[in-house]
C-alpha cells in the first residue's frame, strides 16, 4: 500500500504543460468555419439557481483532433474513433520557422528511439489571435516515413498539417492512407524538445468530423 501511494504522490508531483491555446469569441478559426460563441440560455436569478450556456463553434477550434470523416465521405466520425493514439508517450520535435512544409531534414536529429506519437512545433511564438495564412505545414513524406517507423499519430502547431489553400490535402490523405491520427492547432511554445506524455481525448461526437481536445503534456515519471 505504501508503494502505490508513493506512486500517486510521484504523479501527482509531475510537471504538466497545457498546450491547448484559449477559446473565445476572438480565437482564430479557418475562413468559412463558425467562430466560436457563447450566449447565456439561463442566469442566475429569482426562480433559477444557475448559469447556463449555449455555445457554437466549429469541431476545429482550438486544439482538436480531426476525424477520418474530415477527409473522407467514408471515415469514421471522431467518436468512434479508439482513444489509444490520442493518450501516451510522444516527442516534440522542434522545426521553428521552417515553411511552407516540414521536410523530413528538419526532423532528422530527433528521430531515435522514437516513440508512437510526435508533435512538431514551428511556430516561435503561435498567433492564438489571428489566422495566418502563412502558416507551416507537414510535407506528405514526411507522413509517410513517420508511419513506417511506427508512428500512430502526428500532432502540429498550425491549423492544418497540409498548407492553408491546399485543396487537394496531401498530408491528410497520407494520414488516411496509413491509418494514423492528427491533432492540430497545439500550443507548443513553452515546450523544450524532448519525450512526453501526451493526453489530448476527443469528445464522443458521434457525427462529428472532429472535436475539440484539452491537450496537455505530462512530465514522465
Amino acid at each position: 500500500m505504501a508503494s502505490m501511494a508513493g506512486n500517486d504522490i510521484l504523479r501527482d508531483a509531475l510537471r504538466i504543460w497545457d498546450i491547448s491555446p484559449p477559446v473565445h469569441a476572438g480565437s482564430p478559426v479557418f475562413p468559412g468555419d463558425a467562430p466560436f460563441g457563447s450566449v447565456w440560455a439561463a442566469r442566475i436569478a429569482p426562480g433559477c439557481p444557475v448559469n447556463v450556456s449555449t455555445l457554437t463553434l466549429s469541431p476545429h477550434t482550438g486544439a482538436h483532433a480531426d476525424a477520418p470523416l474530415h477527409y473522407d465521405d467514408e471515415g469514421a466520425a471522431i467518436g468512434a474513433l479508439d482513444l489509444a493514439p490520442f493518450l501516451g508517450r510522444c516527442r516534440v520535435i522542434h522545426a521553428i520557422g521552417v515553411a511552407p512544409l516540414i521536410e523530413w531534414q528538419h526532423l532528422a536529429h530527433a528521430l531515435d528511439d522514437l516513440p508512437p506519437r510526435v508533435l512538431l512545433r514551428s511556430y516561435r511564438q503561435a498567433p492564438v489571435d489571428r489566422w495566418d495564412a502563412a502558416l507551416a505545414a507537414c510535407a506528405p513524406d514526411t507522413i509517410e516515413r513517420l508511419a513506417d517507423l511506427g508512428v500512430t499519430l502526428v500532432g502540429i502547431d498550425t491549423a492544418s498539417i497540409d498548407p492553408a489553400d491546399s485543396k487537394t490535402l496531401d498530408s491528410h490523405q497520407a494520414i488516411r492512407r496509413r491509418g494514423l491520427r492528427v491533432l492540430e492547432n497545439l500550443l507548443l511554445d513553452d515546450v523544450p524538445e524532448g519525450d512526453y506524455e501526451l493526453i489530448a481525448l476527443p469528445l464522443k461526437l458521434t457525427t462529428a468530423d472532429a472535436s475539440p481536445v484539452r491537450a496537455i503534456l505530462r512530465e514522465l515519471a
